[in-house]
């Protein structure tokens, strides 16, 4: 039965398509050498023979002849008695040959034989999942999701390997159930406890750009290359690219016949507003792309600090500002220029800086304000109630106090 069980585990090991069948045969031999020596003390006069295909094993013993007398060691002589009762025509001097039966070694040789190379097989799967993945960072895997856990989820891939997709890994609106299929990008492979962790990402700059890959044949073939992705997932990227072919438009190749190749990439961000822009060398006029949509009037480069003043009209500053302040931020990541916005007035017009109201509003109000880009009292005043009320933390009775200040300076 332990011979039976024996093979069964060498059959599992076969069947390891991963693992070469050098690696295979090699492995294999060890084990059984390392019992040879551990039972006769020496593995040196032992033939192994193993057969991949078929999934079994010989092992053969050389032994010299020597005469009856003289016999030292069993392991490496056999008497000339002995010999001839295996074939009449041995002489001493001569080698003979006789297979070694594993079931003579005993049930408890066996077993830890069978255990030695289940380890082996072990340890050999999850090498070959570590090299294997290690070179896959970077790449798009596709696979089932298997658990759920609070702060995790385990994907299994389509060769049954764990995965391990983290929820701060995972778009924010992202909602995976038992079977669910999920894509994501292999970010880190390490080695934890001797076992091989495999991490995904959905949130990664890395797994957009596999994105545009795999829907932009442009990409693919290099004819586009991305410059640089910022992402802030599930709610805005801005993508810059740049074509090599003067022919080919780099934004329109991106975005498809009305939308059709990034409306996917959409989707499998759960609705992530994608802006696509134009990549180009004029600082000034990459900062006025990586604000779209909004409409710059002006740009004032301050290139020591890395800074730029942005003007625009006063219907533009939302635009430019963006949801809590995502469409500045990422175009400032984008160009690497720390972007001011400035709201453009008529020179006819009067308007009052907000830092002249800091004796009649208190500090924190005003620098709320100025972070969804409100610096005078009349870009204040141009915003409604509810529109102040969504774009900042201040409550809607703070709001109508500010705005009677304001009005009140105005009113004189």
């Amino acid at each position: 039965m332990e011979n039976l069980n024996l093979i069964e585990t060498f059959s599992e090991f076969k069947e390891l398509k991963s693992i070469d069948r050098a690696t295979m045969m090699r492995v294999l031999e060890d084990v059984f050498r390392s019992t040879m020596v551990k039972r006769f003390g020496t593995d040196e006069n032992f033939d192994i023979i193993i057969n991949i295909d078929k999934g079994d094993f010989e092992i053969w013993r050389n032994r010299e002849v020597v005469d009856d007398a003289e016999l030292e060691d069993e392991n490496t002589q056999i008497t000339l008695t002995a010999a001839k009762q295996i074939d009449e025509d041995y002489e001493i001097g001569e080698d003979v040959t006789d297979e070694v039966k594993l079931i003579d070694f005993g049930r408890r040789a066996i077993l830890a034989l069978r255990q030695n190379l289940t380890s082996r097989i072990l340890e050999l799967e999850k090498d070959n999942i570590f090299s294997n993945y290690k070179e896959r960072i970077g790449e798009i895997i596709a696979g089932e999701v298997y658990q759920v856990w609070k702060k995790e989820i385990m994907v299994v891939d389509d060769e049954g390997n764990e995965l391990i997709l983290p929820k701060t890994e995972q778009i924010p609106s992202d909602y995976f159930r038992k079977g669910d299929n999920v894509r994501a990008v292999v970010v880190r492979v390490e080695m934890r406890n001797s076992n091989p962790l495999i991490i995904l990402s959905r949130t990664s700059p890395v797994f957009l750009e596999r994105l545009f890959e795999l829907e932009v044949p442009e990409i693919f073939d290099g004819l586009i290359i991305i410059k640089s992705i910022k992402r802030i997932p599930g709610e805005r990227a801005k993508v810059a690219v740049e074509s090599y072919d003067d022919r080919v438009d780099p934004v329109g190749a991106c975005v498809g016949m009305k939308g059709s190749r990034i409306h996917g990439i959409v989707r499998e961000l759960r609705n992530e507003n994608i802006d696509v822009i134009n990549f180009t060398n004029n600082n000034q006029l990459f900062i006025q792309r990586a604000l779209s949509p909004a409409k710059v009037s002006l740009i004032k480069l301050h290139e020591e600090e890395k800074r730029a003043d942005v003007y625009l009209q006063p219907d533009q500053v939302s635009l430019a500002i963006g949801k809590g302040g995502s469409n500045i931020k990422l175009a400032s990541q984008l160009t690497g220029y720390e972007i001011d916005v400035y709201r453009e007035t008529a020179g006819d017009d009067e308007d009052v800086n907000l830092d002249e109201f800091v004796d009649e509003i208190e500090g924190w109000v005003l620098d709320e304000l100025k972070a969804i880009g409100c610096d005078t009292a009349r870009s204040v005043l141009d915003l409604s109630v509810a529109d102040l009320v969504k774009r900042t933390d201040l409550e809607e009775e703070t709001i109508n106090e500010i705005i009677g200040i304001l009005n009140s300076e105005f009113d004189n």
